[in-house]
C-alpha cells in the first residue's frame, strides 16, 4: 500500500490562488522599498552554524534546524557522551543549518562584502526563515520575512523614511493601522530615576494591562514583582501617562529631568514625531497611518538601542503586523564593531491574514488568465495560434484550450479559472478574418478584429 503523502508540520503548500494573493504582498512591498532606493540582496537558505549559533540566546539555538553532515558523516564523532551532551553531538554532526531570521545572515554579509559596499547600505531581503518551533496556529516553522535596513548612518532620517515606507505600504493595502513609537533610551532612563534597572520588562507588562485591570492592581503587580513602594510612587506618572503625544513627551521630559539617557530617548522619539508629522503635512495624499508614541511598547529590549517600532491594524484583531527598531552594534558579533543600523520587517503571513478577513486583494490578484481560445479542431487551431502570439505580445495573459473537447467541458473550465473572457472562432469568424469575444459574467458577445482585440481592455 502506498504511503499518503504529507508535508512537515508547520509548513504550508500555496495554490495559485494564495500564490497570486501573497505575490501581490510581496511586489507592493518590494516596490515600495525600491521607491526608496533600497537594495535587493538574497543570501542562502544555509548558513554555517558557527555563524548561527549564540546569536539568539539559549532559546534560539534550540529552534535551529541543523543540517546533517553529507558523506561519512560518523567518522570522527565521539559518541562517549552523547546522552549527557547532545549539543556537542550535533555540533560535530552538523556544520551547517538553516537560517532563523534575516538579521544576523545580513550582519554576516555587511562584514564578509564590506569593500564592496557603500555606505550607508540600504538593503531590502523577502525569503523564507526557518525555526524548529512547535507549530500552532499563527507559527509556523517555515515563513517568510520582509525586512529593510539601513546601516553606516546614525541620522534618525533614516527612521523617519521607515515609517514613510510603512504607511505607503498599508496605504496601498487599505489597510488602517497605528504605528507605536518608543524609545530604549526613555525605558532605560525609567529604570535610572527609580534605581530598578533589572525590572523594566515587569514594568513595561505591567503599564501594558493598564486599561484591562486598573491602577490599584497594576500597582500590585509591580509589588509582586519586587517594587519597593519608593519606586511604584515614582512611577504614577508614567502609569498614568495619556493625551496627545506631545503632552505624554511632555510628561516625560519632567519625570526623566535627572536622567541624560531618558532625556536624549525623548528628543529622538520627538525628532522622528516631528519630521514624520512635517512630510505629511506638505503631502496632499496626508499620511494614512497615525504615529503614537506608547511607552508599554518594549519589544527587543536586548537587541535595540533606540527608537522601537511597532504597527498594529486597527480593523482586525491580531498581534504585530510590522516591527523594528534601531541597534548600534549589529555587526559587532563578526569582528566589526561600531556600525550602527536601523531596520523594520513586515509580517507577511499576518498581513495576509489581515487582507483575507478584510477582503482587501483587488479583484484582478487572482485573475491569471484574462482570455481562453476556445479550441474548435485543427483548423480553428491553425487560426488562432497567430493571433494568440499577437495578443500575448500586446501583454494579455491568455491561453487555448489544448483539446478539441466538448464546448461545455471547455466553458466549465473558463468559469473554474475564473477567466472573465473567451474567444471562438468557427467558420464565420475565419471568413471575415474576425473572432468573437465572449464576456462570461454577462453573456455579451462582439466580433472583433485580431487588431481591435489586442486593444480591448481586458483589466
Amino acid at each position: 500500500m502506498a504511503q499518503k503523502p504529507g508535508i512537515p508540520k508547520g509548513t504550508r503548500d500555496f495554490g495559485p490562488v494564495e500564490m497570486a494573493r501573497r505575490n501581490y504582498i510581496f511586489d507592493t512591498i518590494r516596490s515600495v522599498y525600491a521607491l526608496y532606493g533600497f537594495q535587493q540582496i538574497e543570501t542562502p537558505a544555509m548558513e554555517n552554524l558557527s555563524t548561527l549559533m549564540g546569536k539568539y540566546g539559549e532559546e534560539g539555538d534550540k529552534l535551529l534546524f541543523k543540517i546533517l553532515n553529507s558523506g561519512d558523516f560518523l567518522k570522527g564523532v565521539d559518541f562517549a557522551d552523547a546522552s549527557e551532551h547532545m549539543g556537542r553531538l550535533a555540533a560535530q554532526l552538523c556544520e551547517k543549518g538553516l537560517r532563523y531570521d534575516l538579521t544576523v545572515p545580513f550582519a554576516r554579509y555587511v562584514v564578509q562584502h564590506r569593500e564592496e559596499l557603500t555606505l550607508p547600505f540600504r538593503r531590502f531581503q523577502i525569503q523564507p526563515v526557518w525555526r524548529a518551533d512547535r507549530p500552532q496556529r499563527g507559527r509556523y516553522r517555515e515563513f517568510y520575512q520582509c525586512d529593510a535596513d539601513v546601516v553606516g548612518s546614525d541620522s534618525l532620517l533614516n527612521e523617519v523614511e521607515l515609517m514613510q515606507i510603512v504607511d505607503e505600504v498599508f496605504r496601498r493595502f487599505g489597510i488602517r493601522v497605528v504605528i507605536k513609537i518608543n524609545n530604549r533610551k526613555i525605558l532605560t532612563g525609567i529604570a535610572e530615576i527609580i534605581g530598578q534597572a533589572d525590572k523594566i520588562v515587569d514594568i513595561t507588562v505591567a503599564i501594558d494591562k493598564l486599561d484591562k485591570i486598573g491602577l490599584e492592581n497594576v500597582n500590585a503587580e509591580l509589588r509582586a514583582n519586587g517594587l519597593p513602594e519608593e519606586a511604584i510612587e515614582k512611577l504614577q506618572p508614567i502609569i498614568l501617562l495619556s493625551g496627545s503625544n506631545e503632552e505624554k513627551l511632555a510628561v516625560m521630559r519632567r519625570v526623566l529631568a535627572d536622567s541624560e539617557t531618558g532625556c536624549r530617548g525623548i528628543e529622538e522619539v520627538e525628532y522622528v514625531l516631528n519630521s514624520y508629522k512635517a512630510q505629511t503635512a506638505g503631502d496632499e495624499a496626508g499620511s494614512h497611518s497615525a504615529l503614537e508614541f506608547d511607552l508599554t511598547l518594549a519589544r527587543g529590549l536586548n537587541y535595540y538601542t533606540g527608537c522601537i517600532f511597532e504597527v498594529k491594524a486597527l480593523d482586525v484583531e491580531i498581534g504585530s503586523i510590522t516591527g523594528g527598531g534601531r541597534y548600534d552594534n549589529l555587526t559587532g558579533i563578526f569582528g566589526m564593531p561600531g556600525l550602527s543600523g536601523v531596520g523594520i520587517s513586515f509580517g507577511a503571513d499576518r498581513i495576509y491574514d489581515v487582507l483575507n478577513q478584510l477582503d482587501l486583494y483587488p479583484r484582478t490578484v487572482t485573475t491569471q488568465t484574462q482570455l481562453l481560445f476556445i479550441n474548435f479542431g485543427e483548423r480553428e487551431v491553425a487560426y488562432c495560434l497567430p493571433i494568440l502570439a499577437k495578443v500575448r505580445r500586446a501583454g494579455i495573459r491568455c491561453e487555448i484550450y489544448p483539446d478539441a473537447a466538448k464546448m461545455k467541458k471547455q466553458m466549465q473550465y473558463a468559469n473554474q479559472k475564473g477567466i472573465p473572457f473567451v474567444a471562438l472562432v468557427g467558420e464565420n469568424e475565419m471568413n471575415e478574418g474576425k473572432v468573437t469575444l465572449k464576456n462570461m459574467e454577462t453573456g455579451e458577445q462582439q466580433m472583433l478584429t485580431p487588431e481591435e482585440l489586442t486593444a480591448f481592455p481586458f483589466s
